[in-house]
């Protein structure tokens, strides 16, 4: 006899069988129990008879495959009549609400799936291929997506309740979780859900795609083997932080870095990376650990590459004064649509952290600290793009200069509704080139030759 099995304190012993079959012996009087009414029953005798205590050194799909032959048990105890298909379904069902999220595993378990939105129990929408599409799951209520949203916060050591009714979480896969709930909510709880997926894209996949060009890849490598500092741009949903992913592979194995995020979301693959994570405040608002406060304690570290998810505010101005004194190659990501509009807003978030600083001061600190600035974008239909890399070069009286070295050049729309175009080189050579071929980098000499490099 299994752990498992043991612990279920005899189960479809000590009467148990007898009571589910008393219970249910007016099945056939009573005609077909509904669907979620049956799966709701034995969701909860489930619960009832576990001996979790018994059970807590069993994990994974061990503890799973144990269980599900319970609940096949009791699929069979209760309504014998199932066929199959309905049998397999509710014990899936029922595996889920008891191990997973519930409703949410259909979804999670779809790769094509990149958003999906909950707007109440009952309104589930999903993102296909950039295609926005309602979905058939629901969940029964607002207290059955209540109970949902507090398994995955509480995963990750965060609360949701009325006192604290917005929360920023994480799936075990990385994948980004915003909740908010009545009463700021008056629809119900609503739940937005970026997907990252078990397996984060890698290079190959984001040029298949045609995100970008291998000449922009090249270049890329390039700055960041070189230790450039680097600024993803771009607005929500248009890839900031796969890139930002993909891109981090570059970094040499042997370097530390320290990540910094709101909500864990980075997938780096080298061994020498310390991941912290910014802490809300408490329920009487103390205690909160901003990105701020782990930039500065990071410094602290002995980073040579510090990585910030995002920058949203006055952690910014640390953020440029690291990667002036001894941290080069760092990066970040803020929102901006264009490299223009990320000066703009970067000299608007050194201004959260309180100093008055000139405008020149402040524009000689982005300079000295950016090197390139890379944009990205979503178009209309969905694609995602790569659709500038920017030198910034530094400062000509009291304006910022920056140059394109590749670009992408929207030419229309096609019958699908999609974007297309083409990349092009601009035939600007970098002027820091000459700190590439320093760092033992040599570049091919016509990859700044002016032409097109790839249309879709």
């Amino acid at each position: 006899m299994s752990r498992l099995q043991r612990g279920l304190s005899g189960l479809s012993q000590n009467g148990t069988g007898s009571r589910l079959g008393t219970s249910m012996a007016g099945t056939e009087r009573q005609g077909a129990k509904s669907f979620e009414e049956l799966k709701r029953l034995i969701h909860g005798k489930l619960v009832d008879k576990l001996d979790l205590s018994r059970v807590s050194d069993l994990e994974g799909d061990t503890l799973r495959r144990e269980i599900r032959l319970v609940v096949e048990r009791l699929c069979d105890t209760e309504n014998p009549l199932l066929n199959r298909m309905e049998r397999e379904r509710l014990i899936d069902e029922v595996l889920d609400e008891t191990f997973g999220f519930g409703p949410l595993e259909v979804l999670l378990k779809d790769p094509t799936i990149s958003d999906i939105l909950i707007n109440g129990p009952h309104k589930i929408y999903v993102e296909r291929r950039g295609k926005m599409e309602k979905s058939d799951v629901k969940f029964r209520d607002n207290d059955h997506l209540l109970q949902i949203i507090d398994r995955i916060v509480s995963k990750v050591g965060r609360r949701v309740d009325e006192t604290s009714p917005m929360v920023d979480a994480r799936l075990p896969d990385g994948s980004r979780v915003n909740a908010i709930i009545p009463p700021l909510a008056l629809d119900g709880p609503s739940v937005s859900i970026r997907r990252f997926g078990t397996n984060p894209l890698k290079l190959e996949d984001l040029l298949n795609y045609k995100a970008f060009t291998p000449e922009m890849a090249m270049l890329m490598e390039a700055c960041i083997k070189a230790r450039l500092n680097i600024v993803i741009s771009g607005g929500t949903g248009c890839g900031k932080t796969t890139l930002l992913n993909t891109l981090s592979s570059f970094i040499p194995a042997e370097e530390r870095i320290v990540t910094i995020e709101d909500a864990a979301e980075l997938q780096l693959q080298q061994d020498h990376v310390v991941r912290l994570e910014t802490r809300p405040p408490n329920i009487e608002g103390k205690g909160a650990v901003t990105t701020r406060d782990l930039v500065r304690n990071a410094l602290r570290m002995r980073p040579e590459r510090i990585i910030i998810g995002e920058c949203r505010g006055a952690e910014t101005l640390d953020m440029l004064q690291a990667m002036n004194t001894g941290h080069a190659g760092s990066m970040t990501t803020l929102h901006a649509n264009t490299p223009r509009d990320a000066q703009a807003r970067l000299e608007t978030m050194i201004m959260m952290a309180g100093m008055e600083l000139p405008i020149k001061a402040m524009r000689q600190q982005i300079s000295s600290a950016v090197d390139v600035i890379i944009q990205a974008n979503r178009l209309q239909g969905g694609p995602r793009k790569v659709t500038s890399i920017t030198e910034v070069m530094g400062m000509e009286q009291d304006m910022i200069i920056m140059q394109d070295i590749f670009r992408y050049r929207q030419l229309g729309i096609d019958q699908n509704g999609r974007a297309y175009g083409q990349f092009e080189a601009t035939g600007v050579r970098p002027s820091f080139v000459n700190r590439l071929e320093a760092a033992g980098i040599k570049l091919p000499s016509n990859l700044f030759q002016e032409r097109v490099l790839l249309r879709d």
